[in-house]
């Protein structure tokens, strides 16, 4: 398939282009920053630099590379954390989920793709019975309304397109390469490679709807990822 993925250069992104070169699929992957194109054409994918807050470029990059399928990993976040910074931090990465995803669900209508693939967050759920499962209600407090904010907006456009297939990822805490954290931080986990694996197993498999994917440590139900993905948490990079 044609695959077009929005944050390539990203801590999923990267092992995720890896996972679609080795599958046999033909990918464009998206990048800020020019310098950053090389290694994207390394990996055997056709890079584009398009900003998800310029709607007209993103819209002419999806229309050019014809996608069957669109896979959202856009996000704003540092490599290192600084907690004297998450402010900030929560408030661009909630604005590119809201007006980054708005602008590529867009973008996808304007190239007639039928099915988009979005990361999203899990650990957002208010306090309940665990597992936490999909139709859970979300954190409502003062502390998260930022972020709870650029979740609703992602979910709701990746969701709510019409004639387009959405499927939203609701991610663990990631760790690994790349990420905040070496080891697991906590309940509800994930791996950078479990993570970009699932993304590739939705590009053909699952019906739309929200996803957990994280560790099966009790804190998500990963019931319905395993039933309709067939996600493997324990997934690592060949």
């Amino acid at each position: 398939m044609n695959i077009f993925v929005a944050g390539a250069t990203g801590v999923i992104g990267i092992p995720l282009l890896k996972l679609l070169r080795d599958a046999g699929h033909a990918v464009t992957g998206t990048t800020r920053s020019s310098g950053k194109i090389a290694a994207l054409e390394a990996l055997g994918v056709c890079g584009v630099v398009a900003d998800a807050f310029d709607p007209e470029t993103l819209r002419r990059a999806v229309v050019a590379a014809r996608p069957d399928v669109i896979v959202h990993q856009l996000t704003d976040l540092p490599d290192v954390s600084d907690p004297a910074q998450m402010a900030v931090v929560r408030e661009k990465n909630a604005r590119l989920r809201i007006e980054g995803t708005r602008n590529l669900m867009a973008a996808a209508e304007a190239a007639g793709v039928s099915r988009v693939v979005a990361q999203s967050i899990a650990f957002v759920y208010a306090a309940g019975l665990k597992p936490h499962r999909e139709g859970d209600p979300l954190e409502s407090g003062a502390a998260q309304r930022m972020t709870i904010a650029g979740v609703v907006a992602l979910e709701d456009a990746v969701l709510r397109s019409p004639g387009i297939d959405g499927i939203v990822l609701r991610y663990g805490r990631l760790y690994g390469p790349g990420t905040w954290f070496d080891r697991p931080g906590g309940a509800g986990s994930l791996t950078t490679a479990a993570a970009a694996h699932a993304a590739l197993l939705a590009l053909t498999r699952g019906a739309p709807g929200l996803y957990n994917i994280a560790e099966d440590d009790g804190e998500f139900s990963i019931e319905k990822a395993r039933r309709e993905l067939g996600f493997d948490p324990g997934y690592r990079m060949p």
